[in-house]
C-alpha cells in the first residue's frame, strides 16, 4: 500500500485521473489524501467529489474554503458566486448523499506515527499538532451536527483575527475555521491576515507566512490552498501542494512513503 497526497483539485477531474494514471493509483491498494478544495472554479466539479466520495476509506480528506462554501450555499442560504461551479452538484439526483459525505469530512489529518499533517491552509505555529485537532475535532461535530445550518450561516468574516482559549460559539468556531482554510498571514501572537492572496514575498507590515515561524516540534505539514506559492515553501518540513492547476499550472501528488512529487500540466 502507497499513501499519496494531492494539492486542490478544484473540480479538474480529467487531470486527477492523469495524474493517478502516472502513479498507477488503485484503491484497493492505495490511499489518497486530499488537501482541501476538491472542488470549485474548475470544469468537473461534481465527477470529483463523486470520485472522491467514491474512494471511501481509500480518501483522506481535509476540507478546503471551497468544499465549506458549497456546504454553506447548500445548507447556510448563501449564494453562489459569479465563478462557481458548483450548478451541477447543487442539481445532481444524488446532492443530499453527497453533501452528507461532505459534512463527515475533517479539517486536520494527523498520522502520529509518521509524524504527518495535513490541514488546507496549513497549521499554525500557536497550537501543537494536538492542540489543532482538538479544535479542528469541535468545529467538525458542529459542521457535522444539528447546528449545522447555524455555523454556515455565520461562517464567513476575518473576526476574530486572533486565536483567545475564553472564545466561544461562532466567534471560536469561525477563527478555527479560517485557520485550518484561509491563513496565509500570521503574525508572532497568531493574528491573520486575510486580505492578501498574492506571493510570499508580499506579506503586509508585520506579518510572514505562517510557515516562517518556528516550531517546537518537527511535524511535516502537508498543505494547499496558497497557488502563488507554486509549492515552494524553502523548508522540508512545509509542503505546499498547489501548484494551480484550476489557474493553467500543474496538478500535484507526492508519495508520502518517498517524498516523491508527480506533476500533471493543467
Amino acid at each position: 500500500m502507497t499513501d499519496y497526497a494531492i494539492g486542490d483539485i478544484q473540480g479538474c477531474y480529467d487531470r486527477l485521473r492523469d495524474v493517478l494514471d502516472k502513479v498507477d493509483f488503485s484503491p484497493s491498494r492505495d490511499r489518497l489524501w486530499v488537501a482541501g478544495d476538491l472542488i470549485n472554479r474548475g470544469p468537473a466539479s461534481l465527477e470529483t467529489l463523486r470520485f472522491i466520495e467514491g474512494l471511501g476509506e481509500s480518501g483522506v480528506v481535509a476540507l478546503g474554503n471551497h468544499d465549506l462554501h458549497l456546504l454553506a450555499v447548500a445548507l447556510g442560504g448563501h449564494q453562489t458566486r459569479k465563478k462557481d461551479t458548483l450548478d451541477g452538484i447543487l442539481d445532481a439526483p444524488d446532492q443530499a448523499r453527497l453533501v452528507d459525505w461532505l459534512r463527515q469530512q475533517r479539517l486536520c489529518i494527523h498520522d502520529s506515527a509518521r509524524n504527518l499533517f495535513m490541514a488546507h491552509a496549513g497549521l499554525p505555529h500557536i497550537w501543537t499538532p494536538e492542540q489543532a485537532v482538538a479544535h479542528a475535532r469541535e468545529v467538525e461535530s458542529v459542521i457535522a451536527g444539528s447546528a449545522a445550518e447555524e455555523y454556515f450561516t455565520h461562517m464567513y468574516g476575518n473576526k476574530p483575527e486572533r486565536w483567545d482559549d475564553s472564545l466561544t460559539g461562532m466567534d471560536r468556531w469561525r477563527i478555527i475555521t479560517n485557520y485550518f482554510t484561509r491563513m496565509r498571514f500570521i503574525t508572532a501572537d497568531g493574528t491573520l491576515e486575510l486580505a492578501t492572496k498574492e506571493s510570499a514575498n508580499s506579506a503586509p507590515e508585520g506579518f510572514a507566512p505562517w510557515f516562517e515561524f518556528p516550531r517546537r516540534d518537527n511535524v511535516k505539514v502537508i498543505f494547499g490552498h496558497w497557488a502563488a506559492l507554486e509549492g515552494k515553501t524553502g523548508k522540508d518540513q512545509f509542503i505546499g501542494l498547489d501548484t494551480g492547476c484550476v489557474w493553467g499550472g500543474a496538478l500535484t501528488i507526492m508519495n508520502l512513503d518517498s517524498g516523491e512529487k508527480i506533476h500533471c500540466d493543467c
